[in-house]
């Protein structure tokens, strides 16, 4: 791990420039992550471009980010980049339109958190056990001697506090407060960006879930909850797919259910968003549950065992019961 950590620092000092890139459909971790290290990357003298795939747009929670302002379209990203670094993505497939301009780098350096990750680049700096992407990011800085900015700042915390759950999730570790204590010495808007990353909705978008919660079925046997949303749910309630990012964190809070999956119909495909209850072992310890990453990379996804997720080419009935089989029997 630090052999590949001083490597991409060696490209990246090397490097004229510097082409950024995170997966589609970019949630906190992989956004905030991306983002620091653009303003990193322009604090110290390396011009760059951060993008990711079509469709080109971000959920409405993490408009705040400083430096959206200035990524770049995915029809712009160079074709061929001297340096290529992608944020909290598993696979190239992950990664869109820019997989091929990733094919194409020179040195393609592989940030990321998933256990999961197949190791696609040609440096692979992958550590399962951190908390987020942005953690990776901090170790990069920290090894190229980069003082973080208050933008990078705000989004590396960005970063965290989405793949931790707001500091609820068994990955946060001691580590993972330190990090939280540097970054908010910041003088970062703790409360605005909590509001707005995991509190503040649309009306339209609460109508949508009231919907979705009502329909959400509980298989007692698997200790299974599951929900979905339809095309025509997002049609009806004008609510882009963006929006329901965060549906999957009401689903998990049954108390009857171990895993927890909301299925969405969208153009590309049903996106299938997968979580597990890890329980404290007496005296310490942590309790494996259902690993719902061995079950999405059944599907041809991926994440951790906690949290995972695919994209599935069935009918959305048809790709539940599935991941129903795959579930086993409550002992």
């Amino acid at each position: 791990m630090r052999t590949e950590l001083d490597r991409a620092a060696v490209a990246i000092e090397g490097a004229h420039s510097i082409a950024l890139a995170c997966h589609v459909g970019p949630d906190g971790d992989a956004l905030g992550s991306m983002l620091a290290m653009h303003h990193l990357c322009r604090a110290n003298g390396r011009p760059s471009v951060a993008s990711w795939s079509e469709p080109f747009v971000v959920a409405p929670h993490y408009t705040f980010l400083p430096g959206l302002d200035i990524t770049t379209k995915p029809a712009d990203f160079p074709t061929a980049p001297e340096v290529m670094v992608t944020f909290d993505c598993g696979s190239i497939e992950r990664l869109g339109d820019l997989a091929a301009p990733a094919r194409a780098a020179g040195e393609l350096i592989v940030l990321d958190h998933h256990a999961t990750n197949d190791r696609y680049g040609s440096i692979n700096v992958v550590d399962p056990d951190a908390a987020a992407s942005a953690v990776i990011v901090r170790r990069l800085a920290r090894r190229l001697g980069w003082p973080l900015t208050r933008d990078a700042a705000l989004c590396l915390y960005t970063g965290v506090v989405s793949d931790t759950g707001r500091f609820q999730y068994s990955n946060t570790t001691p580590e993972i407060f330190g990090l939280a204590q540097e970054l908010a010495s910041f003088d970062l808007p703790i409360a605005d960006i909590t509001r707005q990353l995991f509190e503040e909705h649309r009306f339209a978008y609460l109508q949508l879930v009231a919907v979705a919660l009502a329909r959400a079925e509980l298989d007692h046997e698997r200790r299974f909850v599951a929900t979905w949303v339809t095309a025509d749910d997002l049609a009806r309630f004008d609510v882009t797919i963006e929006e329901t990012e965060g549906l999957i964190d009401l689903v998990r809070r049954v108390s009857e259910a171990e895993v927890s999956c909301v299925l969405k119909e969208t153009p590309e495909g049903v996106r299938v968003s997968l979580r597990a209850i890890s329980h404290a072992r007496p005296g310490g310890g942590r309790e494996e549950g259902v690993d719902v990453g061995a079950i999405a990379t059944e599907f041809g996804g991926g994440g951790h065992r906690f949290a995972a997720g695919f994209t599935s080419a069935r009918p959305l009935h048809e790709t539940l019961e599935a991941i129903r089989e795959h579930i086993p029997l409550a002992s």
